[in-house]
């Protein structure tokens, strides 16, 4: 019987990155896939600057660079007139913007990540059974070889709405489905309106419902992932179950998408070059928890909804990138017992969020916010997902940006080795938490260097610690003379700015990219105390 620490059970965007992440860490890893070859379809097409950010902590935001393209917003038009236009615009600070990219594109990127991080999808492999104990998940799967048995330590269930590992887990998948259907097609379209927005036109229908075009851009001239409800002709009564995703049976023509084209584009568009096209409907469930022992949930598998503001891909992302590095943690052994609970107790409220929202969104447009204009986008983009009220998160009252946020990038850092300046998020690049000390006039050497051995000590040494010097003032001569930490000096006082810090004060920020805890250096106790939230006791 083979074994493995982990069995990711789905090879999507979502559990390649749980996948990649778990074998970054050293994780033995292994990755299952009903299918026989991935499908060629751009699907999930919208990427989120978090996710995008999220891929530059992974090494792989370049060759997604190469290949994606930018959203620059959306036109929308009602009944043949100009309507509201949306322009996603973000502050400078973050370091990228929205982009759409086809999902089969984002799955061969991932999987050539894998590969660099010694992995590989076993293709044409599904689970039949699974069956748990204290130690242990027996999985009987069928492979091209014929039945075979596996041990696994644990299951990260990213098999999609109709997940086999969920029930057999027995979690629950409340929701509804909606009553329409649409179809998919990936198209090139010769209208003149300007590249990098999304398209979106209505008109109201006789009965008081919507007629709806829906068209993203895509890399490559002129072409578009459109969609669109779906013709009489179509129509299918829905399958048994969740009904959610893609559908068999007939697919739309060409000459189906250039009718709703003749129908309701702004422009006057003729429509070619059809790769592929598809009828689907749109389910919201979530799943009543996202662990059940040794199984865990993640992706579609916990969490399904509308695909209004390209959510659901990149909250399966995210869902991985919290989900592998504590899993690593604790197949290492340095983990505390309770640290997985974590997963739920933070991201079941985020997909709890974003199903509530997308539906909201798919029936009545987007929110506005009058106080802050920008946070709709910022929402969107999936920046202002949070923890702080996380089991992991050490309150600082009053503190902005707050511990359970995202720890936000700055440029500007420079280092005594380097002729260039560098962004913070390029520190955060490991598989460790960071611990960044402000040092400055009033701080002394020994200070810091207690709190960063004590701090290294209670995580087991899995921890980078930098000093972070302030620009407009020389350090105080203890620390000039006697620091033996790396340095990194805040030369455009961005940092500072930032993250609004204070002398002496210790920063400690996640594996994910999460700012944890704030607590001064001068009481390493504290931070100690903290850090076994995440860390047993050496």
């Amino acid at each position: 019987m083979d074994d493995t620490d982990v069995l990711v059970v789905g090879a999507g965007p979502v559990g390649l990155t749980a996948a990649a992440e778990l074998c970054r860490r050293g994780v033995r890893c292994r990755v299952v896939d009903r299918l026989d070859a991935p499908q060629p379809y751009a699907k999930a097409v919208g990427i989120q600057p978090r996710t995008l950010e999220l891929w530059d902590a992974m090494g792989l935001v370049g060759r997604v660079l190469d290949e994606a393209v930018p959203l620059l917003g959306q036109l929308a038009f009602v009944d043949g007139e100009p309507g509201p236009r949306l322009d996603l615009d973000l502050p400078a600070e973050v370091p990228y913007r929205f982009a759409a990219l086809p999902q089969d594109t984002t799955e061969r990127l991932l999987a050539e990540h894998l590969a660099g991080c010694g992995g590989a999808v076993e293709r044409g492999t599904e689970v039949l059974g699974l069956e748990q104990d204290d130690e242990v998940v027996r999985v009987t799967l069928a492979t091209p070889a014929g039945p075979r048995e596996l041990t696994a330590r644990w299951v990260v269930g990213c098999d999609g709405a109709h997940s086999t590992v969920r029930h057999a887990a027995g979690i629950g998948f409340g929701g509804d489905a909606f009553p329409e259907q649409y179809m998919l097609g990936d198209v090139e379209l010769d209208w003149d309106l300007p590249p990098g927005y999304v398209v979106r036109s209505t008109r109201r229908t006789a009965d008081g419902g919507t007629d709806a075009l829906v068209c993203v851009p895509l890399p490559g001239r002129g072409r578009y992932r459109v969609s669109m409800n779906v013709p009489p002709e179509l129509a299918t009564a829905p399958a048994a179950g969740v009904a959610h995703g893609l559908e068999g049976g007939r697919a739309p023509e060409l000459r189906h998408i250039q009718q709703v084209l003749d129908r309701l584009s702004p422009r006057p568009a003729t429509a070619s070059a059809l790769r592929w096209s598809s009828v689907f409907r749109i389910s919201h469930r979530l799943a009543d928890r996202y662990r059940a022992g040794r199984l865990l949930l993640a992706g579609d598998a916990a969490h399904i909804h509308p695909p209004t503001g390209a959510q659901g891909m990149n909250t399966g992302i995210q869902d991985a990138w919290n989900l592998a590095w504590k899993l690593a943690l604790t197949v290492r052994g340095a983990a505390t017992d309770t640290l997985l609970d974590s997963y739920q107790a933070e991201r079941h409220p985020v997909g709890e969020e974003v199903v509530s929202r997308t539906v909201r969104h798919a029936r009545a447009g987007f929110d506005s916010d009058p106080e802050d204009p920008a946070a709709p986008v910022l929402r969107e983009a999936q920046l202002l997902v949070g923890y702080r009220d996380g089991p992991l998160t050490e309150p600082a009252p009053g503190t902005r940006p707050a511990p359970g946020d995202r720890a936000p990038d700055c440029a500007g850092l420079t280092r005594p080795l380097t002729a260039y300046p560098q962004r913070l998020h390029e520190l955060l690049r490991g598989t460790r938490h960071t611990l960044l000390l402000a040092a400055g006039p009033a701080t002394d050497a020994q200070t810091l260097h207690a709190c960063a051995a004590a701090a290294h000590a209670a995580a087991h040494g899995l921890l980078d610690v930098y000093a972070v010097l302030a620009q407009e003032s020389p350090a105080s001569p203890a620390v000039a003379d006697g620091l033996r930490l790396p340095v990194v000096r805040d030369t455009g006082a961005a940092f500072h700015a930032a993250y609004r810090v204070g002398d002496g004060e210790a920063l400690l920020v996640r594996p994910d990219g999460y700012l944890a805890a704030r607590l001064p250096a001068a009481d390493p106790a504290r931070l100690v105390a903290h850090l076994r939230r995440t860390f047993a006791p050496v």
